[in-house]
């Protein structure tokens, strides 16, 4: 049984396109490449053309992997979501002991960005906090140890 994983629509949107892009793009330029292979002359001798066979085996897994995920997708119904505790799609702010204040929102593993402040939703933090209401302090394990975050804020 395949796992049901979780995205907003933008997420999901972007699965698609990446799919698309492999499916066509992607198997275009294989092809090329192999049909570039063939006509130089021998396959038995020709590591252009073993290449590029492994490269379009690779391809065809990735291709089937997302297609795999997406079938499995589910799309969040943002208008249902809670934001009285802390949950996926909400943006947490937390104060650490360090006084240093920092806002996350929690996501899919796939739709994670640190550089955008997306944290997975599996990941050490974000599982302390799931639950959490404003003004809870949450024990969150990581590799420093323990670490207690205050919830200033929680929003969608």
């Amino acid at each position: 049984m395949a796992q049901v994983t979780y995205y907003t629509a933008e997420g999901l949107q972007k699965l698609s396109d990446e799919l698309n892009e492999l499916k066509t793009k992607g198997r275009a330029d294989i092809a090329r490449q192999i049909a570039e292979a063939t006509d130089k002359g021998d396959l038995s001798e020709n590591a252009e053309y073993d290449a590029a066979k492994d490269a379009q085996g690779h391809l065809e897994a990735k291709i089937a992997n997302l297609a795999n995920l997406i079938a499995n997708a589910r799309v969040i119904d943002e208008s249902k979501l809670d934001n009285s505790k802390v949950g996926i799609l909400c943006t947490v702010k937390i104060k650490a002991p360090t006084g240093a204040e920092m806002s996350y929102t929690l996501v899919s593993a796939k739709e994670a960005n640190v550089r955008e402040n997306k944290i997975s939703i599996d990941s050490p933090i974000a599982q302390g906090l799931v639950g959490k209401k404003v003004g809870e302090i949450a024990e969150v394990k990581t590799p420093r140890g323990m670490m207690k975050f205050e919830i200033l804020d929680i929003s969608l």
